[in-house]
């Protein structure tokens, strides 16, 4: 049973909207999925539309119960969600217990004698953390085997994530538990200067440690949680449900393999330094601490760079795939390796690709166009050497009247 834990010290529904969504996902792979969750919040509950006033039993009550005659199984208190996935609740009766049990050394292993008694019931276990330090964090940490970190590719996350590694740091320490860590990039938001910039330092420091699954920013995941519903059935044609299966997906071929804290905390510590500057600037961080290849291509210390001029930023961007509005114009810029055609079909030339072809940019897969429309919302597609497709580096996608998917352009 693989057992992977969901912590971000900023809490809020982010955290519980991963949570949500990866069980989900995990249990339509084929997976038998627990979702435990162990925020006093009891925001899980909420987001899958489990009635509060029906929760007789809840996740304090088997934890209380491990010490005693008469244990409440997990089966007592777990609601079926879907076929695979299962849910343990949670309620305010949990913050009791840490406030009872706090001072308890032996108290933060309960979670994980709670899950061993459960023996091989199911293939994965998603715990959703607390926000907060204290027992309930320590015990989560201590019962999985990994830990994901979602971060929204936002500037005061970079701060956030150094305080999350440095609290698992201290946890797994001091229990005697290493645990594997990876960085999941949240909320993505490629319109976003920022976003962008953040996205491609987290890559280039992380590299294996950060997820090559990115989940976009998409309105659709918070309307599924408040109806009730995870992603994969609220809009499983939706950007966010594509993402979360990807997720699942990748988490499912690949064996818990992060580094421990201890390897990526001075990375983590580098990169927040330099957020003043990026969020300043932004122009692409640079921690002092980076790997060997790219000291030697810079001509002076980080410390002592100047910041980038308009011009230099304005080139970093002209280089973001996707679609963006520069001016008059409306620039379409895609990385496809190997392809020799790439045209753009929609509904400005009536769907006609032979009429708007991409150019080749650099002999490396880049093509970009440069097209010149009026305000107004716009369909297309784009079209590889005959093959249809949406633009996967856009985030914003409808489906069409095909089940397939038409990425949308907004112009000012």
């Amino acid at each position: 049973m693989r057992a992977i834990a969901v912590a971000n010290q900023k809490g809020g529904c982010g955290k519980t909207t991963v949570a949500i969504n990866l069980s989900a996902s995990l249990a339509r792979e084929g997976r038998k999925v627990l979702l435990l969750d162990l925020d006093p919040q009891g925001h899980c509950a909420l987001g899958l539309a489990v009635p509060e006033e029906q929760i007789d039993l809840s996740v304090a009550d088997c934890l209380r119960s491990l010490d005693t005659p008469e244990t409440v199984e997990l089966s007592q208190i777990t609601w079926q969600i879907t076929p695979n996935l299962d849910l343990a609740p949670s309620g305010l009766e949990l913050a009791q217990l840490e406030a009872e049990r706090g001072n308890d050394a032996s108290a933060d292993q309960l979670p994980r004698r709670l899950l061993e008694s459960v023996g091989g019931r199911y293939d994965c276990v998603v715990i959703d953390c607390p926000p907060h330090l204290g027992l309930l964090m320590r015990s989560a940490i201590r019962a999985a085997d990994e830990v994901i970190i979602p971060v929204d590719t936002g500037y005061f996350s970079l701060h956030g994530l150094t305080r999350e590694m440095e609290t698992i740091r201290k946890m797994s320490s001091e229990a005697g538990h290493q645990v594997s860590v990876r960085v999941l990039a949240n909320q993505y938001d490629v319109r976003t200067k920022l976003a962008r910039e953040i996205l491609a330092e987290l890559r280039d420091q992380f590299g294996e440690v950060l997820f090559s699954t990115i989940v976009n920013f998409n309105t659709k995941l918070k309307e599924g949680v408040s109806y009730g519903q995870p992603i994969a059935e609220f809009a499983p044609s939706s950007m966010g449900a594509r993402d979360f299966q990807a997720l699942a997906r990748e988490i499912i071929t690949s064996e818990p393999s992060g580094q421990t804290t201890d390897a990526m905390l001075q990375h983590v510590e580098q990169m927040a330094a330099e957020a003043d500057r990026l969020l300043a600037t932004t122009a692409k961080l640079v921690g002092t601490g980076a790997k060997p290849a790219r000291e030697a291509k810079r001509s002076t210390p980080s410390a002592s760079r100047a910041p980038s001029t308009p011009e230099e930023i304005d080139a970093k961007i002209e280089a973001i795939y996707g679609v963006r509005q520069a001016g008059d114009c409306v620039v379409f810029r895609s990385h496809v390796p190997g392809a020799h055609q790439v045209q753009i079909a929609g509904d400005f030339n009536d769907w006609m690709p032979h009429t708007t072809p991409m150019s080749p940019d650099d002999g490396k897969g880049d093509f970009v166009a440069r097209l010149k429309l009026p305000a107004g919302r716009y369909r297309y597609r784009l079209v590889v050497d005959g093959r249809w497709a949406h633009d996967a580096a856009n985030p914003h996608v409808e489906t069409n009247e095909y089940g397939e998917l038409n990425s949308i352009v907004e112009v000012q």
